[in-house]
């Protein structure tokens, strides 16, 4: 297992991007001393007591700082805040075994990796950007530019296709056409899109173990949080403000999309006999 701190984590917040990339080398370090020194309840006492710390300060200061510009998602911020210590507060290290503290440290350094992906990419990149795309700037934010073009023809063409699907999403949800139950039909879509994004990430790995790509791992994760996201957000919960729960699932597809081929899609190298 790997942690890396790649690209598509950075936040462009200075302080929150920084104490990630610790807690990324504090998950790395924890890994290393138990392979190298074989004594996990010392090791599990130690990751203990950095994870209660850090999750003390940092989490403050993300909170702090959300609190301070207004951003809307503090509340959501603070569940999954509180869903990490919740994980941290059940393991009693004091009173495990050598044995079961391998396992927990495990099951710990587990947790933390899926959770840590997960939140980062789901959550702390958006925190501070614009919500509720501007009409004026619909034909730009969902248009599938050269910028975006990786070179790889297969790649290009599927996330052409995804940007489309999100191009129909907004337009169902806000096109001057009056179509009954249209949040059913933007539901639908999400759905397809979903399905769509997922078989477009098995493509892209595929293409990526062909070619013996490095970033492979870093791009699964990344995935990996993105389905995820998809798959577990609760469309029975939209029901009391449709148009805004949507909206902001919209707002995160594309901003994630751009986000991701811009920081980690465009360093795949194209290798024309392996495509």
């Amino acid at each position: 297992m790997m942690y890396l701190f790649t690209d598509d984590c950075l936040t462009g917040i200075a302080q929150i991007d920084e104490e990630h990339r610790m807690l990324f080398q504090m998950m790395g370090q924890t890994k290393e001393h138990l392979e190298q020194d074989g004594a996990p309840l010392e090791v599990t006492r130690e990751l203990m007591h950095a994870l209660e710390n850090y999750a003390n300060s940092h989490f403050a200061h993300e909170e702090a700082y959300m609190e301070k510009i207004h951003d809307p998602e503090l509340q959501r911020q603070k569940h999954e805040h509180d869903e990490f210590r919740n994980k941290i507060s059940e393991v009693d290290a004091g009173a495990l075994t050598e044995e079961q503290a391998k396992v927990a440290l495990d099951d710990l350094l587990t947790f933390l990796t899926k959770w840590l992906y997960r939140h980062i990419i789901s959550s702390d990149i958006m925190i501070g950007k614009i919500r509720h795309i501007p009409k004026e700037d619909v034909d730009n934010i969902f248009h599938f530019s050269n910028d975006f073009r990786t070179g790889i023809t297969f790649m290009d063409q599927e996330h052409e296709k995804l940007f489309d699907i999100l191009r129909e999403v907004h337009e169902t949800l806000y096109g001057d056409e009056i179509i009954v139950d249209k949040y059913d039909k933007v539901i639908t879509i999400v759905g397809e899109m979903r399905d769509y994004a997922l078989q477009h990430f098995a493509d892209e790995e595929a293409y990526m173990k062909r070619i013996g790509y490095a970033g492979l791992m870093a791009q699964q994760r990344a995935h990996e949080a993105f389905g995820e996201y998809l798959v577990d957000f609760d469309f029975d919960s939209i029901d009391a403000d449709p148009e805004e729960s949507l909206e902001e699932l919209i707002d995160y597809l594309v901003f994630w999309l751009r986000n991701h081929i811009f920081k980690m899609d465009m360093l795949i190298p194209l290798v024309p006999d392996k495509l």
